[in-house]
């Protein structure tokens, strides 16, 4: 009896693995589109929290590259429902956070307040708060990381590897005469 449930949970695995989306890797701002039931403010506060984590220098930030609909594409079609409540509850905990500590909303914030304000909450006592940070930062590296922008001009990807050169010189070697 065990032998089948196992062979039922890894077939399960096994499907899920297949039906994660094509986008997930190698993915551009065009290929993840808009997310429906998202309200604006929501996706650019998100914009401003992955702005934060990869700010942009001499490359583009994370929300130049809009990981932020990446994060929300992902908790939204890959994660399970409780995601998605920690994902409503950690934005409304990162604006009474920034409130507490410097009296004003997160986006109004500089940079080392946002980093400060986000550091505070790793460290908070309240439940949502780590697992929202931990959600957040593993979704904008792998977004980032991921993205058609690091995939080509940081890691130098190349899709097909080699190069076909049709019209060479070949020099023919008598049978026998090689290995």
């Amino acid at each position: 009896m065990q032998r089948r449930s196992a062979v039922k949970s890894l077939a399960l695995s096994f499907g899920g693995l297949l039906s994660l989306p094509a986008w997930a890797s190698g993915w551009t701002p065009e290929s993840i589109g808009l997310i429906p039931n998202v309200p604006a403010d929501q996706e650019s506060f998100l914009g401003e929290i992955v702005e934060t984590l990869i700010p942009q220098t001499n490359t583009p930030g994370a929300k130049a590259l809009n990981v932020h609909r990446f994060a929300l594409r992902m908790i939204r079609d890959c994660y399970d429902p409780q995601a998605s409540t920690t994902l409503q509850q950690g934005l409304a905990l990162t604006d009474s956070t920034a409130q507490q500590a410097y009296s004003k909303l997160f986006v109004d914030c500089e940079a080392t307040q946002r980093a400060d304000v986000l550091a505070r909450l790793t460290n908070s006592t309240d439940p949502t708060a780590k697992p929202f940070v931990d959600m957040i930062k593993g979704l904008t590296i792998q977004g980032y990381t991921n993205s058609e922008f690091y995939m080509t001009t940081i890691q130098k990807f190349n899709m097909a590897p080699g190069y076909y050169h049709g019209c060479v010189p070949v020099q023919s070697v008598p049978l026998g005469a090689g290995h």
